[in-house]
Formats: C-alpha cells, sequence, structure tokens
C-alpha cells in the first residue's frame, strides 16, 4: 500500500500540472476545516462558553470547590457527548460534503468537553479564592484562543471573532456569578 502511495505521489509531481496541484491543496485544506476544524471549533467553542454559568453560579452559591469541580466536570462531559451526537447525527456528510460524521462528532465532542474543562480543573484547588482567579485567567486565555482559531481557520476578521467571543463568553460568566449570588 505505502509504494502505491509513493508511485501516486512520483507520478503527480511529475505529470500535474501545477494549477490542478494547486486545486488539490485547496480541496484538502476545505474538507480539513469542515470535518475538523469546524466542529472542533464549534464544540470548543460551545463547551467554554455553555459551562461558564452553570461553573461559576456553583461556585459562588456553595463556595465550595469540590462541588464545584463535580457540576463542571458533569457539564462539561455532558455537553461533550451531547454535541458529540450532535454533529454525527444531523449530517452523514454526503449531501454537504463535510466529511465522515464519526470523525466531525469526535472533533466536536472533545472539544466541547477540553472547552469545559478547563474552566472546571481549577476547581480541584482547595482554596476559593485562587481557584475562582486561576478559573477566570484561563477562560480569559480560553476565549482569546478561540477568537485567534476563528480568525486563523475560519478567516473571521481577528477583531470581530474577538468581540464575538470574548463579549458573549463575558456575558455567560457575568450570568453565571450573578445567579450564584442570587
Amino acid at each position: 500500500e505505502q509504494g502505491h502511495e509513493e508511485i501516486a505521489t512520483m507520478l503527480g509531481d511529475r505529470h500535474l500540472p501545477e494549477d490542478a496541484r494547486e486545486t488539490e491543496d485547496e480541496t484538502k485544506k476545505r474538507q480539513f476545516i469542515l470535518t475538523y476544524v469546524q466542529p472542533g471549533l464549534a464544540g470548543l467553542m460551545d463547551g467554554s462558553v455553555s459551562t461558564l454559568a452553570p461553573i461559576f453560579a456553583a461556585a459562588f452559591a456553595t463556595g465550595d470547590t469540590w462541588s464545584t469541580f463535580l457540576i463542571g466536570l458533569s457539564a462539561s462531559v455532558g455537553a461533550g457527548i451531547s454535541m458529540g451526537f450532535t454533529e454525527a447525527a444531523h449530517d452523514d456528510g454526503k449531501l454537504s460534503g463535510r466529511g465522515s460524521p464519526l470523525k466531525r462528532g469526535l472533533a466536536s465532542g472533545i472539544m466541547t468537553t477540553v472547552g469545559g474543562l478547563g474552566h472546571a480543573l481549577p476547581y480541584l484547588i482547595p482554596h476559593f479564592w485562587t481557584a475562582t482567579i486561576t478559573a477566570i485567567v484561563i477562560v480569559f486565555f480560553e476565549l482569546w484562543a478561540i477568537a485567534f482559531i476563528q480568525n486563523r481557520y475560519m478567516e473571521t476578521p481577528f477583531w470581530r471573532a474577538a468581540m464575538q467571543v470574548v463579549l458573549g463568553g463575558s456575558l455567560v460568566l457575568a450570568a453565571g456569578v450573578l445567579i450564584g449570588h442570587g
């Protein structure tokens, strides 16, 4: 199999016109974005933003880092499972050209979980304010990383991406804190 791939690559390099090679490269890039980046980015955004309110509401309502961690863990894992199944089930990839539902579902589900765990894990620190400040710093970096990824792969102008993600995330964070103080 490896020998066949090497021969195909060699023949392609030798006989494929430059414009056809560029078209193939663009097609590969587009497929990578549709199969992995877009679902993964949607998952990262969902996990990072949708878990802010429950985690910070739990933190400020209970003042208990262990309970907050468990709530954050369950919100992150639950959201990851939900987003993964949703992405895999809603489109088989044939009509849209978005690629394998399994690959898209895994990208979305894993990144959703990662996005939520980022600011849940600091609550393993037993001191409330140390955990909360660490979680807020992580949220800051998560939201800016999402804006960077949107700019880099989805070609969204950076400041527009930043305003959408950072403003939206800040509003959800504030809602969680206010509800937790309620």
